[in-house]
């Protein structure tokens, strides 16, 4: 006996022993899933907000003010040879030139003032220099001197680049594009007082204001294809416009417009595509009475003219139609960037910035689209006499009446973003007004580019709010009848295949969507809408009639079984609301839906629209959307319907009063993680919508969204570009909306779940 009592002693500290490392176990178990839970929390809010801080860290820059830092200042090289009629820089910062008004050319370095060459331009004799002009500052640095017997000569600086030991060489030079020998502009031997030239790679034109007259002189190579040498054409004409005042000439890059301008601030718009018929445009007052215009040069592209006056103002104009499709000049914006005269205007040759100097020595450097001030520095104690801006941008060389020169180096990477240019209308060049555009890159050098994100925002509502009037109806109603009326059975049929949608690829869709869908809508596009009446009345019919039926037909339907059969009249009213809507459309709008909606109300039709995404991108979140409401419905406790049955409420009145106000947390969550797959889908508005960003609430117009614009432009964007870093601020627009929205979202969810959890 005893015997067995210690044999059950030992047994029980065994068990005792064994029960206590299970429960040491569990509470092991307990706490690594809890620390487990916690870290991926932590690890998930820490990504986000690394994403977050990453996305900004890119964006950042975009709004980093400009600086301007002097480096050195020196005499002017070779100052006793003349007055500076132009300085300029060439593209790597390293050699400048001078040209005096006597005809010499002084390269130098541009750090330090140190010659490197001088050399004078051919002058002939018995001549001397009375007008000097630049041409393009992008076409090689061609420019021309007017001589006292009315002839020109054309000169160009230019830069041969060579690396003798890996070492980088630049040696400049002179060169003349139009021949060593002058160019007769005035037979009659007038000075040329005035002059202005544009130097073309097949076509050169020179405007000369000499005897009170408009000369224009147009020299075009015509190549032959059995001659080795161009033959030149020559055209001469006189602008039948009194001269006596014009202070001023300019030639667009296209040789199609001519601006004179007078010190009383009057402009006069020249068409001289016809160089041998100018034509007189328009005539108008530029700048406010009471003030002269101090100077005037083209923004890069000739498309616009700064104009400088001597209040201190300069004004933006550009030639733009009118409501009669007449082309006129038209104050596009201004600029107050001093309180004395603007001296000096120099464009920026590669963006539509600009650089200004007014007579107290200030700089300042602008933007014009984005209308910012980058930079607004005092550079000079003395009056300044001449200033240049380097190819890049990055580089000014400022001469002042002390005979010294100043040179800056100026940190300006972004100068083309702000938050008007980014979310207000902007006027840009050659548009009729101000508007919203989206156009980040163009073949040309002379671009403007257009970052309103507006549209990209309107375009990502538009296709979210189409996508989603097409997949809430039919996911909730879904939904709704899977979990509360339909069979177990059938649900076990219907639910996975519904769920099952939500694997196939977006790419797919977004591919039947443009290439099989569009042209099917377009073709149908009354059959599409005839649908949306048809069916319902088709079911309501049948409905009518199922009561009706032998009740021996009726016992052989499994109860809950009765929506299947909807399907082939659903079925058979599609296809014949498809089938009529061609000679329908033929009958009634005595041609397609389309065309009448154009013709009666002005409505255009793309092929690609938001009526296509709106199915599309409906047929892919309705999945998101019915699963999680369902798993909402269902999951209300049957103690409630019973209850609300049992008290005699009827089934329809049960699930509007009991299950739908339980189950609403659930089914909000639902509709709000549907719209966040609607905001941030990518391929198939990529896809499907013809990725135009307009601006439009039409349902037959097209769209682009932030998301599909990122997925496009990205891959060929120049990283740290402006460009790449806007991409990067759509991102993070795209971010804060989805966290804002779906933040909100979490907020009525939680107060939803405290109103109904005592139900």
């Amino acid at each position: 006996m005893s015997e067995i009592n210690k044999q059950t002693k030992y047994s029980s500290a065994i068990n005792q022993t064994s029960g206590g490392v299970h429960e040491r176990w569990r509470l092991i178990k307990d706490i690594m899933a809890r620390y487990g839970v916690i870290a991926g929390g932590l690890g998930v809010i820490f990504a986000i907000v690394l994403i977050f801080f990453y996305l900004l860290y890119v964006v950042y820059p975009l709004f980093i003010p400009a600086t301007a830092e002097s480096i050195s200042r020196y005499a002017v090289p070779e100052q006793a040879l003349g007055k500076t009629v132009l300085l300029a820089v060439e593209e790597q910062n390293e050699v400048a030139v001078r040209f005096t008004d006597t005809g010499q050319v002084s390269f130098f370095a541009a750090a330090t003032g140190k010659i490197i060459l001088t050399e004078a331009v051919k002058i002939p004799e018995g001549s001397h220099i009375v007008s000097f002009a630049q041409g393009s500052p992008n076409n090689e640095g061609a420019v021309i001197y007017g001589l006292s017997d009315g002839k020109a000569v054309i000169v160009k600086h230019q830069y041969k680049i060579t690396y003798p030991g890996n070492v980088r060489l630049i040696t400049p030079s002179l060169a003349y594009p139009m021949g060593e020998a002058p160019l007769v502009i005035d037979e009659s031997g007038a000075p040329l007082e005035k002059i202005a030239v544009k130097i073309g790679d097949d076509a050169s034109t020179i405007v000369a204001k000499s005897a009170g007259k408009i000369r224009l002189s147009h020299i075009e190579k015509e190549k032959s294809l059995f001659a080795d040498e161009a033959a030149l054409t020559r055209t001469d004409s006189v602008l039948d416009y009194s001269a006596a005042d014009v202070t001023g000439l300019l030639i667009d890059k296209d040789e199609h417009n001519l601006y004179l301008l007078s010190d009383a601030g009057r402009l006069g718009l020249v068409d001289i595509a016809d160089k041998s018929a100018p034509v007189l445009i328009q005539e108008q007052n530029v700048v406010d009475a009471g003030q002269k215009i101090t100077s005037v040069a083209f923004l890069n592209g000739d498309l616009s003219l700064m104009i400088g006056d001597s209040s201190g103002l300069v004004t933006q104009w550009s030639k733009v139609r009118d409501k009669l499709n007449r082309f006129s000049m038209q104050k596009i914006r201004s600029f107050k960037v001093s309180d004395t005269a603007v001296i000096s205007i120099n464009p920026e040759q590669r963006r539509k910035g600009f650089m200004t100097l007014d007579a107290d020595g200030t700089l300042g450097i602008y933007h014009s689209t984005s209308e910012r001030e980058m930079i607004k520095e005092h550079v000079a104690n003395l009056h300044p006499v001449a200033a240049a801006i380097s190819p890049r941008a990055n580089v000014v060389l400022i001469q002042s009446d002390d005979g010294k020169l100043s040179f800056w180096k100026v940190d300006n990477e972004h100068p083309e973003v702000s938050l008007r240019s980014l979310w207000q209308e902007v006027w840009y060049e050659s548009y009729p007004k101000p508007d919203y555009i989206w156009q980040s890159s163009s073949a040309n050098s002379d671009f403007e580019p257009k970052y309103s994100l507006t549209p990209l925002v309107f375009g990502t509502l538009k296709a979210a709010f189409y996508a989603m009037l097409v997949a809430m109806p039919l996911a909730l109603m879904g939904a709704i009848y899977t979990a509360y009326f339909m069979t177990s059975r059938m649900r076990q049929y219907v639910k996975p295949t519904i769920e099952l949608m939500g694997a196939l690829p977006t790419v797919i869709l977004g591919f039947l969507a443009g290439l099989w869908l569009a042209p099917i809508i377009e073709e149908y596009l009354a059959g599409l809408f005839a649908l949306f009446m048809l069916v319902p009345v088709a079911v309501m019919l049948f409905a009518f009639a199922w009561q009706y039926l032998p009740k021996a037909i009726l016992q052989k339907i499994p109860e809950g079984w009765e929506a299947a059969i909807l399907i082939p009249v659903i079925l058979l009213s599609s296809w014949f609301a498809f089938s009529v809507s061609v000679p329908f459309e033929a009958m009634v709008f005595h041609g397609t839906l389309r065309d009448w909606f154009k013709t009666e109300w002005g409505i255009g039709y793309d092929q690609r629209n938001a009526l296509v995404v709106g199915i599309a991108m409906g047929f892919a979140v309705i999945p998101s959307i019915f699963s999680i409401a369902e798993d909402a419905i269902f999951s209300v406790p049957k103690h409630l319907t019973v209850g609300s049955l049992a008290l005699g409420a009827t089934p329809w009145q049960t699930m509007i009063k009991v299950v739908l106000l339980t189950a609403s947390p659930g089914i909000f969550s639902a509709v709000m993680i549907g719209l966040g797959r609607a905001v941030g889908e990518t391929m198939i508005v990529l896809m499907a919508t013809g990725n135009t960003p307009v601006m439009d609430l039409s349902v037959f117009q097209g769209l682009r969204t932030l998301a599909a614009n990122i997925a496009v432009e990205m891959p060929e964007s120049e990283v740290d570009s402006t460009h790449y870093r806007v991409l990067f601020l759509a991102a993070l627009v795209l971010f804060m909306f989805t966290f804002v929205f779906n933040t909100l979202a979490e907020i009525i969810r939680q107060r939803l779940r405290e109103k109904y959890s005592s139900l």
